[in-house]
């Protein structure tokens, strides 16, 4: 009885009571312990322990997977991509559990397994009413197994037959080097814009995907337009027609060119795009970075400017000087300019030529955006200017007097000469194209049988397909080195722990000041983003 009611008691006045009733309190039938009578003499824990609502519920089952693209059978004929451990995965194994939907799911989780066992375990945590005892409700765990087996989707089987695809995407660049599609690689990886592809073959001049149904092309090219300044022209070609119903078969090709401008290039503006822009009366510009829109930077002034792929296919340029013909310079002397944007600092340089050093005491006295990172005794690598003869008719409409003997582009740290002698990265990428698989599977079959046969043969020179590999392995290798230098590059790329780098113990030589990857940017297991 609460207060108010004694009060009103005390006070004389007329109240209603309503009394509350609770069950009693008995013994366990079973097991003794106190328990609120309900109906059933019970207690739950011994009813959770008599009764099995579990038993109508399949408890193992069979798997069926991808050997080649990975993806998980949903009978009849669906194919879904369904990674380990992941939240697809796991729903398109409830969904086929027999007898689950006759009670409630309250819990599933995986049950970590080695992964050669082929083997996946859950444990499945439900509720149901038990009939014996009043339809008392009862919550139960179990656990489920699944064996894993292999087989071929019809997408992939279809990959090993010719002319089959429906679509296809042509991915060009016309440059002297592959360090834009090294990079566009690494972005499909990421989003994972590649899944629906037949087939991806690599070729001197870019990338082929291959698609069986249309759609899937038209997505992929719409993510290509939405990370690179691209232009697409389509064509498509007709292959049949069904005489009953008229239908028509075609074939559609998409060529997907990327503008020929790449990281680190001299570029000269025409007069109305440096205007538009806001860089004006400077003409001559370095290329910064490529992303949705080409970056450029005023190496004098630090300005910045991006230009629309849009804008730039309608009045196309290309660039004057790639990173292929720099030239090594060394600093003596960096007076800092005050002014700042970012990363980028103003400051005024002199460099000279590294093959002048002991020859002549010819300088150049410049003005450079590396005022945050370089110091008297670097290494420099810029564009001769002063020695230049272009046949461009941008470059000899520009005023030669505000034109600068030198523009430095990068810093060139001690380390990076030294790196494949005495360290290994501790990190690697991930790469695409079959076709690069296939070459390291055959470049290690061929170490074996040379380690084999004692030496191998005689000592000819490399052939033509041998100087185009290793023209593209130096193009890798220096698209790794700018990402180990440009942290918003590193930004759009997955890294994966690599076991085999090699640490330098107690290497005087060795810079320190060599830019490096953090552990805290690498994915341990690359298996997570099958």
């Amino acid at each position: 009885m609460d207060l108010e009611t004694l009060e009103n008691i005390n006070s004389g006045a007329i109240v209603t009571f309503t009394p509350k009733h609770t069950n009693p309190i008995i013994a366990c039938a079973n097991c003794g312990n106190p328990m609120e009578s309900q109906g059933v003499a019970i207690c739950p824990e011994c009813i959770r322990l008599s009764v099995d609502i579990t038993r109508d519920i399949q408890k193992s089952g069979t798997l069926v997977f991808c050997r080649k693209c990975g993806r998980l059978q949903v009978p009849p004929s669906h194919w879904v991509y369904a990674p380990p451990e992941s939240r697809e995965l796991l729903a398109a194994i409830l969904k086929r559990i027999r007898g689950l939907s006759k009670v409630r799911l309250v819990d599933a989780r995986f049950i970590w397994t080695e992964p050669h066992s082929r083997r996946l375990k859950l444990k499945i945590s439900v509720q149901g009413e038990a009939e014996e005892y009043q339809n008392t409700v009862v919550q139960q765990s179990f656990e489920a197994e699944f064996v894993e087996q292999g087989s071929q989707c019809p997408d992939c089987a279809k990959s090993y037959t010719a002319n089959t695809w429906v679509a296809s995407i042509q991915v060009r660049q016309r440059v002297a080097h592959k360090r834009t599609f090294f990079y566009l690689e690494q972005l499909i990886l990421k989003h994972k814009a590649h899944k629906n592809t037949v087939n991806i073959q690599e070729n001197k001049e870019g990338l082929d995907f291959y698609y069986n149904d249309r759609k899937y092309a038209v997505k992929m090219m719409e993510f290509l337009q939405s990370v690179i300044p691209v232009k697409v022209k389509k064509s498509e070609e007709f292959i049949s027609q069904d005489t009953h119903t008229s239908k028509k078969t075609f074939k559609f090709t998409y060529h997907v060119e990327i503008v020929p401008i790449t990281k680190d290039d001299l570029v000269v503006l025409p007069k109305k795009i440096a205007n538009s822009l806001g860089l004006l009366p400077t003409q001559l510009v370095l290329c910064r970075r490529i992303a949705h829109t080409i970056h450029f930077l005023d190496p004098t002034t630090i300005k910045t400017a991006e230009l629309t792929a849009a804008n730039y296919w309608k009045t196309p340029f290309g660039s004057l000087e790639t990173m292929k013909n720099l030239t090594e310079y060394v600093v003596l002397d960096v007076d800092q300019a005050g002014e700042s944007r970012g990363n980028l600092v103003l400051c005024d340089v002199t460099v000279a030529r590294s093959s002048d050093l002991g020859v002549n005491d010819t300088t150049y006295y410049v003005r450079s955006h590396l005022g945050g990172i370089i110091h008297p005794g670097d290494t420099v690598m810029g564009y001769d200017l002063e020695n230049a003869n272009w046949n461009s008719e941008l470059w000899d409409g520009l005023d030669k007097d505000r034109i600068p003997s030198v523009i430095l582009v990068k810093k060139v740290y001690d380390g990076e000469g030294k790196r494949k002698a005495k360290k290994k990265r501790n990190w690697r990428l991930k790469r695409m194209a079959v076709e690069h698989n296939e070459r390291e599977q055959e470049r290690a079959a061929d170490a074996v049988d040379v380690g084999g046969k004692g030496g191998g043969g005689g000592g000819g020179g490399l052939n033509k397909q041998d100087a185009v590999i290793a023209r593209q392995e130096r193009d890798y290798e220096d698209f790794l080195e700018e990402l180990e230098q440009d942290e918003q590059l590193r930004s759009d790329v997955n890294f994966y722990a690599d076991g085999d780098g090699e640490e330098v113990v107690d290497d005087d030589d060795y810079d320190d000041d060599l830019p490096e990857i953090g552990i805290d940017e690498l994915k341990i297991d690359s298996e997570e983003e099958e």
